[in-house]
């Protein structure tokens, strides 16, 4: 009940608060005002009186030349009042059309204008509390849609990847994997355009021992070097650089394998391995399995008032996060509403044939304990040109088996949630928008 009342004034919060600094600052303005002409009315109080006395007499007899019937005090008084709301009319003119001037020169360039990115930024700031769960490109692209609604996330980041990039720089560096960690940076960056697009530069082929290495996973990897190992830091640093809405952990700061049990038995060890392997996976757990959790993303857990998980690879994005130890107790423990937003289509090599109940049996087979309250299906099917050209690599459909999903205790919120041009993907602005929804219910 506690954390419903407080969620239930963000509404009212995110329609007033943005002006109540702005008030403020007004507020100690004019009280600037009126202590200056107090002090220098104290300090040359002797002189002032002198002056005033004079101007009073031949005030009032000037007074009573031009108004010979009336009494002097009553139209001082007079005087004095237009004289206040001529003033406060012009203090109001000039400074309105200051700002207004600002922020068209602002918007000339195309850039955010000053008084509208700072209501902006004072409105996010006084947004939920949220925490996302996840790896891969599905948890950057829900990351962009809540940073619209909220600069209160965390990103809680799986750090299990060892293909590509990441795996070279793991084994030459000894970091923990830095590219989804980076995915989820940019997603959140509040930098301009140019900064992000050169965190995601990647080198061609032809580049000698550069080649296929993302620059932004280089720039972290420098990042921990100078913080002295320390990746907290190293993802502080490269927050600032990229000026997030938000912040980024890693589920854990140790090293960790991820291992699987294959449906004939055998045992896979590496992401990139389970990957490729074209036999189904039975089981997922890590190595060493007693890592420690990042104490920021437990608390972080503890303090949410939204908690997603997914969209992404079931078995390689979502559940490595909840195989360290704690995080699924702090889900459980959690007052939060908690959602797991199920992926549109099936993945090659990890969930052919899965329905989105399915993706649920998954996780539940690796997870003995209940994690999420509300899993978040879409509906809409993509086109017959799009299944066409996923079905010929392997993936289709998740078919919506919305009555499965209820009847194993899950509250399902189901609509339109795709994004389609050349990808199928989820529309970050639609997820996002129904997620915070859910805490207005």
């Amino acid at each position: 009940m506690r954390k419903k009342k407080r969620i239930s004034r963000g509404k009212l919060q995110n329609l007033i608060g943005p002006t109540a600094d702005l008030l403020k600052y007004v507020f100690v303005a004019v009280m600037g005002v009126l202590l200056l002409f107090a002090g220098a009315f104290l300090s040359f109080q002797q002189p002032l009186r002198r002056f005033f006395s004079r101007l009073g007499q031949d005030w009032d007899a000037n007074l009573n030349r031009v108004f010979p019937d009336a009494d002097p005090l009553q139209v001082t008084h007079f005087l004095g009042g237009l004289l206040l709301l001529a003033g406060s009319y012009g203090v109001y003119r000039g400074v309105r059309a200051f700002f207004v001037r600002l922020d068209s020169e602002r918007s000339n360039n195309g850039k955010n204008t000053m008084v509208a990115g700072f209501l902006k930024r004072q409105q996010l700031a006084r947004g939920p509390k949220i925490v996302a769960l996840g790896g891969g490109t599905g948890l950057s692209t829900l990351l962009r849609g809540l940073k619209q609604h909220s600069s209160n996330i965390t990103a809680i980041v799986t750090v299990t990847d060892d293909g590509g990039s990441s795996g070279r720089l793991v084994q030459d560096l000894g970091i923990i994997p830095p590219g989804d960690m980076r995915n989820c940076l940019v997603a959140l960056a509040d930098a301009e355009k140019r900064m992000t697009d050169l965190f995601q530069h990647r080198f061609a082929k032809g580049s000698g021992a550069l080649t296929g290495h993302s620059l932004g996973n280089l720039l972290i990897a420098g990042f921990v070097e100078q913080a002295g190992g320390d990746v907290d830091k190293a993802l502080t640093l490269a927050s600032e650089v990229l000026a997030i809405r938000g912040r980024v952990l890693p589920s854990t700061t140790q090293h960790v394998t991820l291992k699987a049990l294959m449906e004939d038995g055998s045992e896979l060890e590496g992401e990139s391995a389970i990957v490729n392997s074209e036999l189904k996976v039975r089981r997922i757990f890590l190595s060493p399995s007693e890592v420690q959790a990042h104490a920021e993303a437990i608390e972080a857990i503890k303090n949410a008032d939204l908690i997603c998980m997914g969209p992404g690879s079931v078995f390689t994005s979502v559940v490595p996060n909840l195989l360290v130890p704690g995080i699924a107790k702090a889900l459980v423990e959690s007052e939060a509403t908690k959602v797991y937003v199920c992926n549109v289509m099936t993945q090659s090599g990890e969930s052919e044939g899965f329905t989105a109940a399915e993706h649920i049996v998954a996780i539940q087979a690796n997870v003995d304990q209940k994690v999420f309250d509300y899993i978040l299906v879409n509906n809409e099917s993509p086109s017959a040109t799009l299944l066409e050209r996923y079905r010929a690599e392997g993936q289709d459909f998740v078919h919506p088996d919305i009555d499965r999903i209820r009847q194993m205790g899950y509250k399902a919120v189901v609509g339109n949630f795709m994004s389609e041009t050349d990808l199928v993907r989820h529309d970050p602005a639609r997820v996002a928008a129904k997620l915070v929804d859910l805490l207005y219910r």
